[in-house]
């Protein structure tokens, strides 16, 4: 392959999985708002197309056509800035990860933008740069409900990254590797039985990263940073127009990465729940869309327990968010670590 064969495949690579990152965005809404209206026994968007399936295209429109006001106290570098960073480290992310079986011309990887040993740092390293726009964002607004809906997610944010860091030890001890596709092929021998969450025992684990995960997005039960009934919108409050929905593209870009690691690390990844009882078959093509198939359906059915616990759980008190990662997930998280590595140590 040469040079610029190379560089036309990354480049359509990019932008492919930009624009379904940035429609599974849109959808996810979709998808939150209808499930969350059924939950509260009503109908949710049903107007604007069959079954509301363009209502996504409508909000859109309507944030790009609304009036961007900025308010005079602001310090404007740093508050036009903030929600470009949110979005960006957001949509960063999914460079990294794998969302199929490896094939390609030449040996050229089809199913991810940028193969790393080191994916799963990367991962973390670039979701933990998120909380600096949400920082700045409450800074530079000059307003003390967005400033204490940054304080309050910054808070929470570094508290709930040790956890969760924490709880993906044992699964990188298990594998040996930072290498997201290595991790994923080293659950493919039995399907659901070789998972890290059944097969590696990394259940607790999983609770942990689970938890933690809600917390670092923000989402119910762990959305303080801008509960309405207390901070108004919090960090986002002075914002309008894109810059609103930029911050609110970046929450459900956050959810859709956070449920493709834990596709990754802990079911399995795009490998079948039934092993090699169905498959492999003898095209390429068929074990390709089979694979992607079994990844999307993850995902799905991750981001459709996100909207379910919105759906049922309150929101918790501030002194049970930071009670509940630093006295019950943290010494959970350090507990998983000593019980795997002992488990490994004797096997």
């Amino acid at each position: 392959m040469t040079l610029l064969e190379f560089a036309l495949w990354n480049l359509l690579k990019v932008v492919v999985v930009t624009v379904i990152l940035l429609l599974g965005v849109a959808y996810t809404v979709l998808l939150e708002r209808k499930a969350v209206g059924r939950i509260q026994n009503r109908w949710g968007p049903s107007r604007v197309g069959p079954f509301g399936l363009l209502q996504p295209l409508v909000d859109g429109a309507k944030n790009f056509l609304k009036e961007d006001l900025i308010p005079a106290a602001v310090y404007r570098p740093i508050y036009l800035l903030a929600p470009i960073i949110s979005l960006g480290c957001a949509l960063v992310v999914i460079a990294v990860i794998p969302f199929g079986a490896n094939m390609g011309p030449k040996g050229f990887d089809l199913f991810e933008v940028s193969n790393i040993n080191i994916g799963l740092l990367v991962v973390l390293g670039l979701t933990s740069m998120g909380v600096y726009g949400i920082a700045l964002a409450g800074w530079s607004s000059n307003n003390k409900y967005s400033l204490l809906g940054s304080l309050r997610s910054s808070a929470q944010l570094i508290s709930y990254e040790l956890a969760l860091g924490l709880s993906l030890v044992g699964v990188v001890l298990r594998a040996g590797s930072f290498n997201l596709r290595t991790i994923v092929d080293q659950q493919a021998q039995h399907g659901l039985l070789s998972w890290n969450m059944f097969g590696g025992f990394q259940f607790v684990a999983f609770f942990i990263y689970l938890m933690a995960a809600y917390a670092e997005t923000n989402r119910s039960p762990f959305d303080l940073p801008e509960a309405e009934s207390e901070l108004t919108g919090g960090y986002h409050t002075e914002y309008s127009s894109m810059k609103f929905a930029m911050f609110f593209m970046a929450e459900y870009a956050n959810m859709i990465n956070v449920g493709c690691v834990a596709t990754l690390l802990f079911l399995g990844g795009w490998t079948s729940p039934f092993g090699h009882l169905i498959g492999p078959f003898h095209s390429a093509w068929i074990n390709a869309l089979l694979s992607i198939f079994w990844f999307v359906f993850k995902v799905f059915m991750f981001l459709f327990l996100y909207i379910w616990v919105r759906g049922t759980l309150p929101r918790f008190r501030y002194d049970q968010l930071m009670n509940f990662g630093w006295r019950f997930l943290m010494p959970l998280a350090i507990l998983n670590i000593v019980g795997t590595s002992l488990w490994l140590a004797l096997r």
